[in-house]
């Protein structure tokens, strides 16, 4: 854990930082750095603030929901109620080489993990199919479809990107 200057709050590892960050680089490799050759992306989750916020962002560092048998097994998870209950915010905090700050919002209207997902696997597939000409190979979903695949999560899937 550690406490974030850019968002003024401690914040802690996010569980799935391992599998996104190797995905956003490899995304800016694809696109010929597009985001930079000096790009560093992390990512983690907002803890809280002051000395309550340091002692959440310690438990929750030292709480791996998925190591050993500690992950959900097949049938179990959310209820459908929780799953359409569910939402979620992203807040995605850019500094750029001149130290100007860029926030970009990404919100979702069901729970992250199942009832969103699901929607963006779909969306991702439907993209695939009618959506992208050219060859395979070896992509990212953000290299390959971009903002097509943007414009379908907004208009299909219930998300919401907002940069400002």
């Amino acid at each position: 854990p550690e406490y974030d200057t850019t968002i003024s709050a401690w914040v802690a590892p996010f569980v799935m930082a391992p599998i996104n960050t190797k995905n956003v680089h490899r995304t800016n490799f694809l696109l010929g750095e597009a985001y930079g050759a000096d790009f560093v992306y992390d990512e983690m989750m907002v803890a809280g603030l002051g000395d309550l916020g340091k002692v959440a962002a310690e438990a929750i560092a030292k709480f791996n929901p998925f190591s050993g048998d500690k992950g959900p097994k097949p049938g179990e998870g959310p209820s459908k109620e929780e799953r359409d209950a569910g939402h979620y915010d992203l807040l995605f905090a850019g500094i750029m080489p001149d130290g100007e700050r860029i926030d970009a919002i990404v919100t979702g209207d069901r729970d992250p993990g199942y009832g969103s997902t699901s929607k963006m696997i779909a969306e991702a597939a439907l993209c695939l199919v009618q959506d992208v000409e050219g060859d395979g190979g070896i992509w990212t979903p953000g290299a390959l479809m971009g903002a097509k695949l943007r414009d379908r999560l907004v208009a299909k899937a219930g998300l919401t990107f907002t940069v400002g």
